[in-house]
């Protein structure tokens, strides 16, 4: 809600700044695609990690939410894990737009897991699939993965504020393969009827939801939206998490495909992926991405 203190910003205004936002990561993404891969994600990596990511505010509530979970943690470590969740974040950000350079790599990758013959073998019997997952890693990994080995992901996306951002940002999830869809009703249908052909569909659940249950997530409790687990009930799907784990040289990757989630009920089923990502937040701290406000305790 809007302080009621402050006049409302002027369209105008608004529409300016997100003009010149949009220009500056233009300008970013342009320069870092014309060096070479490994150096291109190092130089956004770098840029996210000292000058965005501070200048944002996003290292700051990323340095709130680590040591809310972790408060035993030295601050030095809780620093360590801010500053490789950021890079992680630049890292990212250009690796989703470089639509040559990165599927091609990825499509060299074996999936992992016992999720990935699962997903096999649903898909041989036209079972639908909802593999599910956090903004952790680099997801866009593994799906890049199997969208190389014949597989019609589908992915959900959620709509930029910034209407010029989102415009090129829909265009680099397109690129990788599969149908995408916006979130809303329109969106809606467009999936629905892609699980009902016995597609596979992407779905990221870790973000708060305003009025979803509350449900334990890294020992605290965090809203959670139980729509996989209710679509893969009303549509006898699998429900499989799954992740791309950056390696330690920064560039390459794991795609990991865990056991399907057995179906029970919604509630039981989110918590059980809250469960596995918590896991490998644990595992692999700086690969999630802290920024979120995922954790609002005072709100609903």
């Amino acid at each position: 809600m809007a302080d009621p203190k402050l006049p409302p910003k002027d369209p105008l205004v608004r529409r300016a700044g997100h003009y010149l936002t949009n220009a500056l990561i233009v300008g970013i993404i342009k320069f870092a695609l014309l060096i070479p891969f490994r150096a291109r994600l190092g130089f956004v990596g770098w840029v996210v990690q000292y000058i965005i990511g501070p200048a944002a505010g996003y290292r700051r509530r990323a340095v709130q939410n680590v040591a809310m979970i972790w408060p035993e943690l030295p601050e030095e470590r809780r620093n360590e894990i801010v500053a490789g969740c950021l890079n992680n974040v630049g890292r990212t950000f250009i690796e989703n737009y470089s639509t040559d350079d990165f599927p091609a790599r990825m499509a060299l990758n074996t999936p992992q897991g016992p999720g990935f013959d699962a997903l096999e073998s649903a898909a041989k019997k036209g079972q639908a699939v909802i593999l599910v997952t956090g903004h952790f890693g680099n997801y866009e990994a593994t799906r890049a993965c199997l969208v190389a080995r014949g597989y019609d992901i589908g992915g959900l996306y959620r709509d930029m504020k910034n209407p010029y951002f989102n415009a090129h940002y829909v265009k680099t999830m397109e690129a990788f393969g599969g149908p995408v869809f916006p979130q809303g009703r329109r969106g809606t249908a467009g999936f629905v009827r892609h699980l009902k052909d016995g597609g596979q569909l992407v779905l990221l659940f870790d973000q708060h939801v305003f009025g979803a249950p509350k449900l334990d997530f890294l020992g605290k409790p965090a809203n959670t939206a139980l729509s996989a687990a209710e679509l893969a009930l009303r549509y006898d799907a699998l429900l499989i998490p799954f992740y791309g784990i950056r390696q330690a040289d920064g560039v390459s990757f794991d795609a990991v495909l865990e056991a399907p989630i057995p179906h029970s009920d919604a509630t039981t089923m989110t918590q059980a992926l809250n469960d596995s990502l918590a896991a490998r937040v644990k595992a692999h701290p700086e690969q999630w991405f802290w920024v979120h406000r995922r954790w609002r305790p005072n709100e609903d």
